[in-house]
């Protein structure tokens, strides 16, 4: 197997890379995020509405189907009103109307309705950008990324629940390339991985795999030349929707946060460092506060603090910062944080390491 593309779908942009390790070769492009696309979709939209496919990242589009919904009817299937929220009755209080996917085709079919398709991956879309780079539409395997709250018991915080999953797994087995999964291995509750996957199946290639984006942010992180030789150290990731922030003991996690970008602050980003360094730093604590939550499986002292790789679009926030960031670039394109960590996911994944022309 040589042919790879590895696609991080985010909530400004949709990052791709294409790696042929026969030919030390590899391609990338940056480009909007589907769910920006369609919301710009939604936008331009006039009259009423009927939304099929499958549940994918919400952000800007649940914003424009909640705006449309004010001024004219939006009709979704049960499938893709999984989008908006996994409990119906929180997408009827927005407007929406939800029936059934078989209803909801029907509808598509009698006319009168515009039309909207949910998916987090377009293959037609996908193949013209692929193609564009000059290179076959064809791959041995193909590996996605994108966050999922996942979908948890009645009762239970979908961002507890995440991290439960989380937790679950790297409580056994502290790496992150642990979280790559294939399409019969994904947890059931992962819906939006879940429907990822199917579309992925679709395209072109032998293998399909699916992770979750903040797990790898963390080891395409990890992969940064800067990083050689270190044995503690820290990756921080602030990306458009979600800042993630783990401590590394070589290629073992050692703990990890998540926080909204938008709600955090340089000043709360340095004290949680700071507390994930100490093992201090309590998940219910932060889940109160409004972060994401928060993981400590060993602390490995405030040395660890000595060397932070920063990445992500958004990682100006830590411009003035009293700790020592260096600004990464894996694979040596700050972008392609998701992408690199996929791709050694999927090496590690095989037993083997990312090959040399691409670290």
């Amino acid at each position: 197997m040589s042919r790879y593309l590895l696609i991080d779908i985010g909530a400004g942009t949709m990052d791709i890379l294409y790696c042929d390790s026969r030919a030390k070769l590899h391609y990338k492009a940056v480009v909007v995020s589907p769910v920006r696309l369609l919301a710009g979709c939604v936008e331009q939209l006039s009259g009423d509405l009927v939304v099929t496919g499958c549940e994918m990242g919400g952000g800007a589009l649940t914003g424009a189907l909640r705006r449309q919904a004010a001024h004219a009817r939006v009709v979704m299937s049960a499938s893709a009103a999984a989008t908006i929220h996994h409990d119906p009755k929180r997408v009827r209080a927005a407007g929406i109307q939800v029936v059934a996917d078989d209803q909801a085709d029907e509808m598509v079919s009698a006319g009168g309705f515009r039309h909207l398709v949910l998916a987090d991956l377009d293959a037609a879309r996908l193949e013209t950008i692929v193609e564009g780079l000059g290179v076959p539409f064809d791959f041995d395997a193909v590996a996605v990324c994108a966050q999922d709250h996942g979908r948890p018991p009645q009762g239970v915080s979908a961002l507890d629940f995440r991290h439960h999953m989380f937790r679950s797994v790297l409580s056994r087995s502290p790496y992150p390339h642990e979280l790559l999964y294939a399409p019969a291995e994904i947890p059931p509750a992962m819906g939006r991985l879940r429907a990822l996957a199917r579309c992925a199946q679709k395209l072109p290639a032998g293998d399909v795999y699916v992770m979750d984006s903040g797990m790898a942010a963390i080891l395409g992180a990890s992969l940064d030349r800067q990083a050689v030789g270190w044995r503690e150290f820290t990756v921080l990731d602030v990306a458009t929707s979600h800042t993630v922030a783990a401590m590394l003991e070589q290629d073992r996690l050692a703990g990890f946060f998540e926080y909204h970008t938008h709600d955090v602050t340089l000043p709360r980003l340095e004290a949680l460092l700071t507390q994930l360094a100490q093992g201090r730093l309590e998940h219910q604590a932060l889940l109160a506060e409004g972060g994401h939550g928060a993981y400590v499986r060993k602390a490995l002292g405030i040395q660890a603090l000595q060397k932070i790789i920063a990445t992500g679009p958004k990682r100006r926030l830590l411009e003035g910062s009293r700790l020592p960031i260096a600004w990464g670039a894996p694979l040596g394109d700050n972008m392609m944080t998701g992408t690199a960590g996929l791709l050694q996911a999927l090496m590690r994944r095989r037993g083997r390491r990312i090959p040399a022309v691409y670290s």
